[in-house]
């Protein structure tokens, strides 16, 4: 069961953009894609909104998730959210074990 979370960070002038970039080349995304049980980390900028960015964060299970929240990670991630002034919004999914329904495979190419 594959724990995935959407955090929206939003601020002003751009702080977001340079939060997530700041994040890449000071390797903390780096660092924290090799932490055990993570699935994915990564940034996407919506078109629409240019103050926000979308890091979709995926870990094996709830506990690989609790190992990270407690990691040298988190206050790095936060200092630099503070630094840039950033709101989040969250939102968390578990995977669904049975997979895509045949109903809705024939939307997929």
């Amino acid at each position: 069961m594959a724990i995935t979370i959407n955090i929206y960070y939003s601020g002003t002038d751009e702080n977001a953009k340079k939060f997530a970039e700041e994040m890449v080349s000071s390797r903390i995304v780096k660092e924290i894609r090799a932490e055990k049980g993570n699935l994915k980390y990564e940034y996407f900028f919506p078109m629409e909104d240019k103050e926000t960015v979308l890091l979709i964060d995926r870990w094996e299970n709830q506990e690989s998730l609790d190992f990270h929240h407690k990691s040298p990670m988190m206050q790095k991630i936060i200092d630099l959210r503070e630094k840039y002034n950033l709101s989040m919004k969250v939102e968390r999914y578990v995977t669904d074990e049975s997979g895509i329904p045949d109903r809705d495979k024939t939307f997929i190419k």
